[in-house]
C-alpha cells in the first residue's frame, strides 16, 4: 500500500544538481518533485559498516540532501571484504569519515553530519534528533533495541535490515505511521528476550556481495517513504537466501500480548564441559565438529566427524546416530546444529564456549 510522502518538496534544485540526477526525473511518479523531496530530507544511517556502506552510497547517489552517519567504529583491514564504502586507505580512520568522504565524492551538494559517538539508549535522543527517517545498518541487538525505542519515541520510520552468512531480512518500522495503516515495531517482529545476542560475522562469516543486495533494498525503501512512490515493506519482511537464490515474504502484524497466543521458545540444547564430553562419547555419542574445512585443518578433538555447519543444517540426515555432542570455536555454530538434530530427535548436548574455552 502506497504512503503519503514523507517530506515536502526542496527548493528548486541547482543546474548541476538536476543534470547529475536527469535519470530520476524521468521515472514515472518520482520526477522533479520526487527528486525535490530527496532533497529536503535528513536521513540518519547508524553504522558505516555492511549494511550502512551501500546505503550511504545509494541515498547519496539517489540525492538526499542530508544524512547523519553514525559511527564509532575505524576501518580495519578485515572491514573491506563487504563494507564498500571504504578503501584500504582508509584503514585506521573513523568510518563515519571515511563513509562522509565518499559520499561527498558522488554528490557534492549533499551535507553529511559525522557522529563518532556509540548509539545507546542515552545517546539516541541527541544524535537521532531531527532526522525524517532512521537506517539501522548495526550488528548488535543491544543496539537495533536502543535505535528502535528512540524511533518508537519519536514516531519516525525505521528502515531496517539484518544479515548473517548467506541469510537476510528487511522491513520497515513505524510507530505512528499515516492514518489507516496499522502500527508495526521492533518487538512485534522479536519480542524483548526472544532474541538474544546474535554472533558475530567474525563468528559465522557473511557474504560481502550480499550487504550490497540488502544495502540497496534499504536505500530503495527509504526513496519510497520519502518520496510516497511504491509499497513500502511496512508490515511485510523480505526474507532472502543468498544460496539458493530466493526470496520472500511474510506478513509482519501487531502483537497480540495475550498468553493465549504466545507460543513458548524451544529451549537451548544443553551444555557440558569437555571432562563431560569425554565421558559423553565413551559412552557412544558421537562428537560432531561443525567447523569449516580451514579451521579443522589445524585439528580436531579425537575421534570427531567433521561436518561444516552449512552441510548439516542443509543435510543433517548426514548423521544417523541417536545421540551427538556438537562442538565449534565458540559455542553459537553448535547450538544451531544441535537445534536442527535435535528437531530430527536426536539427543544433542553442545561443548560449553566451545574448544576456545578449553585450550587442553
Amino acid at each position: 500500500m502506497a504512503l503519503p510522502p514523507l517530506v515536502a518538496p526542496a527548493a528548486p534544485l541547482s543546474e548541476r544538481e538536476r543534470e547529475r540526477t536527469a535519470r530520476h526525473s524521468v521515472l514515472a511518479g518520482l520526477g522533479d518533485e520526487g527528486q525535490r523531496r530527496l532533497a529536503g530530507a535528513h536521513v540518519a544511517v547508524v553504522g558505516a559498516g555492511g549494511l550502512g556502506s551501500p546505503v550511504i552510497l545509494g541515498l547519496a547517489a539517489a540525492g538526499v540532501g542530508r544524512l547523519t552517519v553514525i559511527d564509532d567504529d575505524v576501518v580495519e583491514f578485515s572491514n573491506l571484504q563487504r563494507q564498500v564504502i571504504h578503501r584500504a586507505e582508509d584503514v585506521g580512520a573513523p568510518k563515519a569519515t571515511s563513509a562522509a568522504r565518499a559520499a561527498r565524492a558522488l554528490a557534492p551538494d549533499i551535507r553529511v553530519d559525522i557522529r563518532r559517538e556509540r548509539l545507546d539508549a542515552g545517546t539516541a535522543a541527541d544524535l537521532l534528533t531531527g532526522c525524517d527517517l532512521v537506517i539501522d545498518g548495526t550488528d548488535t541487538f543491544a543496539t537495533r533495541t536502543a535505535v528502535a525505542a528512540a524511533c518508537d519515541e519519536r514516531g519516525v520510520p525505521l528502515v531496517w535490515g539484518v544479515i548473517q552468512e548467506f541469510h537476510a531480512q528487511v522491513t520497515v518500522f513505524w510507530s505512528r505511521p499515516p492514518a489507516g495503516t496499522d502500527a508495526v515495531r521492533l518487538a512485534d517482529l522479536y519480542p524483548p528476550g526472544s532474541a538474544g545476542e546474535p554472533p558475530t560475522c567474525a563468528e559465522v562469516g557473511v557474504l560481502g556481495s550480499l550487504c550490497l543486495t540488502v544495502g540497496g533494498m534499504l536505500a530503495t525503501e527509504a526513496i519510497k517513504l520519502i518520496t510516497g512512490i511504491g509499497a513500502p515493506l511496512l508490515g511485510r519482511v523480505v526474507l532472502i537466501d543468498a544460496l539458493t537464490a530466493t526470496q520472500r515474504e511474510v506478513p509482519l502484524r501487531p502483537a497480540r500480548a495475550t498468553a493465549a497466543s504466545s507460543v513458548p521458545a524451544a529451549a537451548p540444547a544443553p551444555e557440558i564441559d569437555l571432562d563431560g564430553l569425554f565421558a559423553a562419547q565413551a559412552a557412544g555419542a558421537t562428537v560432531i565438529d561443525v567447523r569449516e574445512p580451514s579451521e579443522t585443518a589445524a585439528g580436531s578433538l579425537a575421534g570427531a566427524v567433521l561436518i561444516p555447519l552449512g552441510d548439516l543444517l542443509e543435510h543433517p540426515e548426514r548423521f544417523s546416530g541417536d545421540r551427538a555432542v556438537v562442538v565449534c570455536a565458540r559455542g553459537v555454530r553448535a547450538h544451531r546444529a544441535a537445534d536442527a538434530l535435535r528437531a530430527r530427535g536426536v539427543d544433542t548436548v553442545v561443548l560449553s564456549g566451545g574448544l576456545a574455552a578449553w585450550p587442553r
